[in-house]
C-alpha cells in the first residue's frame, strides 16, 4: 500500500519505522513544523521528521491542515491510506482524500480516556490496565470505528515514562495489523459505545500541581502518571519542588501537608496518612534520590 504517515513525537517513531521496514511504501511524512528552542532560539524538528530525514522519506510541514496548498501537495501522492500517530486533529478535506481513508492509533482502550493525554490519565486514575486502538478517522474527535485493540498491564512500578514507551513499541505492531488488515480487505469495524467514554484532556498546571488534601493512593498514581514529564510539584517556600517518585507507606501518620524527614527518608501527609518521597527536585537544581537532596536541604 501507498501511505503517508502522519505523527509528531517520539511515540509516533515505532510506527514509522515498522511501516518502512514492512513491505509497504511510505510515500510521505507529515509532521510538524520546526520551532526555535532555548535561548539561543536554536531551530529544532520533530522526532518523526529527525527519522524521516535519516532515512530519506520527503516531509511536509504545514502550518495550517486546510491549507489549499497542502492539501493539494497531498492529492498529488495519491496515497492508498493515511496513519496517525500522535499528530492534529485532522479535518474532513484531509482524512477522506485516499482510497482507503485515514486511521489513528489512540493509547487507550476506546472508548475509555479520548482525548489528549490517554496515557496519563488512566495511571492517575488507578487503571490496572490500558492498552492502544486503531481506528478510522470521523469527524467528531476520537469516536470512529475500532479496527485493532490489544490490552498491556499497568504495573505498580509504571509510571507516564516507561508505559509510553511500552504501549508506543505495542502501538506499532498493531499499526502494522491494521494496514495489513486494510491491505486485505479483511476486517470488521466495530462501534464505539459512547455510554462508556471517559474523558483524558490535556495536562495543565493545576493538574501536575499535588493537592495535599488528596488521599495518598491518589497522589502517589498523580505523581506516577506525569513522571517523568511534566511532573508534578508543590511550593515550599515560594519555590516549586517537583517529585518524580514516590512510594506508599501505612508507617508514619501525618496531617495533609506536613512534612517530616530524616538524613534519608522524606514524607509528606496527605488526606489519608503519608507519602514516602523517593525522587525529587528543588527549582534550578537538578533531579535526586531523597538522601541526596537532603544533604543539601532541609524543609
Amino acid at each position: 500500500m501507498n501511505i503517508v504517515f502522519m505523527g509528531t513525537p517520539d511515540f509516533s517513531v515505532p510506527s514509522l519505522e515498522i511501516l518502512l521496514n514492512s513491505k509497504h511504501k511510505i510515500s510521505a511524512v507529515i509532521t510538524a513544523p520546526d520551532k526555535q528552542r532555548g535561548r539561543g532560539r536554536k531551530v529544532s524538528y520533530t522526532p518523526v521528521k529527525d527519522f524521516a530525514l535519516k532515512n530519506n522519506i520527503p516531509v511536509l510541514q504545514p502550518e495550517k491542515l486546510r491549507d489549499e496548498n497542502f492539501i493539494s501537495e497531498l492529492k498529488k501522492i495519491n496515497a492508498d491510506l493515511f496513519v496517525v500517530v500522535a499528530f492534529r486533529i485532522l479535518p474532513p478535506e484531509v482524512f477522506t482524500i485516499p482510497k482507503y481513508g485515514s486511521f489513528n492509533l489512540h493509547g487507550s482502550l476506546l472508548p475509555k480516556y479520548r482525548g489528549a493525554a490517554p496515557i496519563q490519565w488512566a495511571i492517575m486514575k488507578g487503571e490496572k490496565e490500558t492498552g492502544v486502538t486503531t481506528f478510522a478517522l470521523a469527524e467528531k474527535v476520537d469516536t470512529g470505528k475500532i479496527y485493532i485493540q490489544e490490552k498491556i498491564n499497568i504495573e505498580a512500578e509504571d509510571d507516564f515514562g516507561s508505559l509510553h514507551d511500552k504501549m508506543s513499541i505495542l502501538g506499532a505492531k498493531v499499526v502494522l495489523d491494521t494496514v495489513n488488515l486494510i491491505d486485505e480487505q479483511n476486517f470488521n469495524l466495530i462501534e464505539q459505545d459512547n455510554s462508556l467514554s471517559t474523558p483524558a484532556p490535556k495536562i495543565t498546571k493545576e493538574t501536575a500541581k499535588i493537592d495535599c488534601t488528596n488521599s495518598s493512593v491518589n497522589i502517589h498514581n498523580q505523581i506516577r502518571g506525569l513522571s517523568p514529564y511534566p511532573d508534578t510539584f508543590f511550593i515550599y517556600n515560594d519555590k516549586v519542588i517537583k517529585i518524580y517518585k514516590s512510594e506508599l507507606t501505612g508507617d508514619i501518620n501525618l496531617s495533609p501537608s506536613a512534612i517530616m524527614q530524616t538524613k534519608k527518608e522524606l514524607f509528606i501527609g496527605c488526606g489519608d496518612n503519608s507519602l514516602k518521597i523517593l525522587e525529587l527536585q528543588k527549582e534550578g537544581s537538578r533531579r535526586m534520590k531523597t538522601e541526596e537532596f537532603l544533604r543539601g536541604f532541609s524543609f
